[in-house]
């Protein structure tokens, strides 16, 4: 239960970074650090105790194994999320040659 309450820690510490802060650059890294509690969630979801990997063997029947689809999707997640990532921080690199600043509040007094 504890990892459960850790993972929405973190998930929380994110959402302060992304609603609070002011600064693209910390922004994204609180992007990051959401997606990496989501991650986290999605594996302890699928943990099991005292169970083995889902690798099948010919005569052999496992009975207690792990569920291998929030490992998918985690992984699938990872390359969605680089691709996000890389996107945003394009857009602000675009941003700093516009404006010369990372600061949202004097990109936001600038219009134009």
């Amino acid at each position: 239960m504890i990892e459960y309450i850790l993972c929405l820690a973190l998930f929380c510490i994110g959402l302060y970074c992304v609603l609070r802060k002011r600064n693209i650059i910390k922004i994204v890294i609180g992007l990051g650090i959401i997606e990496y509690a989501i991650n986290l969630l999605f594996v302890l979801t699928s943990y099991r105790m005292n169970s083995r990997a889902p690798v099948l063997d010919k005569g052999v029947v496992i009975t207690n194994m792990v569920d291998p689809l929030p490992h998918a999707l985690v992984l699938t997640n990872i390359v969605i999320g680089l691709a996000v990532t890389a996107l945003i921080v394009a857009i602000a690199i675009r941003l700093y040659e516009k404006y010369g600043t990372f600061d949202i509040t004097k990109i936001r007094k600038l219009r134009g």
